[in-house]
């Protein structure tokens, strides 16, 4: 397996992952604010790397917030664009090195697959203090491991 497998295999499971957690937001009656500044916060990155990597503005900022359905949106458009961004990319476009300025103003140079290796784990942590924060507040919150979704994808349940 190569290192775009890798990646593809985890931007794949970065899509379930998002939409698993936004399907258990639909179904609550409302949406804690710290699950949903958690999760508003995890897609911005996403939007913001993507920003980063191809050279253009970000629509987002780090700790926007967002209701409901400019969620479920923001998933679409950033969640499905790193996973075509990981499908399309070669040697070359994993090795290239981003110039960027972070949200302190710092400036930094980073390889495009390790933007994106960063860009997923970051999610996962994020997804992780949203489960916690939705068990704080009496509901469950979905399993998002990966061996879950590898698991439901080979058509096993546990």
């Amino acid at each position: 397996m190569t290192g775009n497998d890798v990646l593809k295999n985890l931007s794949e499971y970065n899509i379930w992952a998002n939409q698993t957690m936004l399907d258990v937001f639909s179904s609550l009656p409302s949406v804690p604010n710290n699950a949903a500044r958690l999760m508003s916060h995890a897609l911005n990155a996403q939007a913001i790397w993507i920003a980063r990597i191809t050279g253009t503005q970000s629509p987002v900022k780090v700790w926007q917030e967002h209701n409901l359905e400019q969620l479920k949106e923001l998933h679409k458009s950033a969640s499905y664009k790193i996973a075509e961004l990981v499908a399309n990319a070669d040697e070359a476009e994993f090795n290239r090195l981003i110039h960027y300025t972070n949200s302190q103003g710092n400036e930094y140079s980073t390889r495009v697959l390790d933007i994106l290796t960063h860009a997923f784990n970051h999610a996962t942590y994020h997804r992780a203090q949203v489960a916690t924060d939705l068990r704080k507040n009496g509901f469950t919150p979905p399993n998002t491991d990966y061996v879950t979704y590898v698991r439901e994808l080979m058509g096993q349940v546990f």
